[in-house]
């Protein structure tokens, strides 16, 4: 038998048995992992699963933290997290990448190839659609999220490890899927993003939505005792639970309190006096010389502040309440 054919015969049987080199999909499944943690942790706190309601004033790298840019318009996607998309693809690459390597037999044999496809592919539209959103981070929220740029990292790195890993006998099909991948989701991004702009604001620069709900007689009470007392209440602009807890005193009660913005670029800004206190959360009350972060009930706030009063929940606001 000749060298040559002994080299195609060789060939063969790699194909036959999986297709690309199996270190490869090792590593493809480490960085899918980190994927699936990453979009997963982030999808849990965005349901409100995972920590508490509040949202994060640290920041990395120059980043002011990941809440400005997940709440923002391009934050949710048909009413779910975006990072939920994420978490899914993250986990289609895991399956793709691991079953080869543990299902025996035909069944291997058959699906190692066509995973090599679907890993290209897949990962082709991750890394294609990361670039759109680190686009929109730089020229639409004028912000940055290093989990973000974590997720786009890890989508480019698998795309060179599909190309590195499998046994690409047709370039010329690998390059033309793969051009049409990337035109399709790019479109599409791109589409989307354009179509989704800025929310509708109704006050300027760095001045949170209005509140939209009417206050009681109760929630006025709670307001003016803690106002009373000393309480104050850390907030930012954009940071929907922040938001949320001036819902639950309506629009009468929030004017009541005592609101400190801590965002830098908020109006009327005490940034200053939020590193003084080691604010690192928002939002954050403080009762009685005590720090407490997160969307407090009314009833937790009138027991944390001693008041004895009712502390009933306000009126329903009419319409959609809108998110920074």
């Amino acid at each position: 038998m000749t060298s040559s054919r002994l080299s195609e015969r060789l060939a063969g049987q790699r194909r036959r048995g999986d297709g690309g080199q199996r270190w490869v999909r090792v590593v493809m499944a480490v960085l899918a992992t980190i994927g699936v943690i990453d979009t997963g942790s982030i999808t849990l706190k965005k349901w409100g699963l995972l920590g508490a309601l509040s949202c994060s004033s640290q920041g990395f790298f120059g980043c002011n933290g990941c809440e400005k840019v997940l709440s923002s318009a391009w934050g949710s996607l048909l009413g779910q997290p975006l990072a939920l998309y994420g978490f899914l693809a993250y986990s289609a690459v895991l399956l793709l990448a691991v079953l080869p390597l543990v299902l025996q037999g035909e069944a291997r044999q058959g699906l190692a190839q066509r995973s090599w496809w679907g890993l290209f592919l897949v990962s082709t539209g991750m890394a294609v659609f990361s670039a759109v959103l680190l686009g929109v981070m730089a020229f639409g929220i004028r912000d940055c999220c290093p989990f973000c740029i974590l997720s786009a990292a890890l989508s480019l790195g698998l795309l060179v490890l599909s190309l590195i890993g499998g046994d690409w006998d047709d370039r010329g099909q690998l390059v033309f899927r793969g051009v049409i991948t990337a035109l399709l989701v790019g479109m599409i991004g791109l589409g989307w993003a354009a179509s989704v702009g800025q929310p509708s604001v109704e006050t300027g620069k760095g001045v949170p939505p209005p509140v939209r709900a009417e206050s009681t007689a109760a929630t006025i009470a709670l307001a003016e005792h803690l106002t009373a007392t000393g309480a104050r209440l850390y907030t930012a602009y954009w940071c929907p639970h922040c938001h949320e807890q001036q819902e639950l005193f309506g629009r009468q009660a929030s004017e009541k309190l005592t609101v400190i913005e801590c965002a830098p670029d908020g109006r009327n800004s005490q940034k200053q006096l939020c590193d003084a206190k080691k604010i690192e959360g928002y939002p954050t009350w403080e009762i009685n010389g005590k720090l407490d972060s997160g969307v407090k009930p009314l009833a937790k706030l009138a027991e944390l502040s001693g008041y004895t009063g009712s502390a009933s929940a306000p009126a329903p606001a009419t319409g959609s309440v809108p998110m920074p």
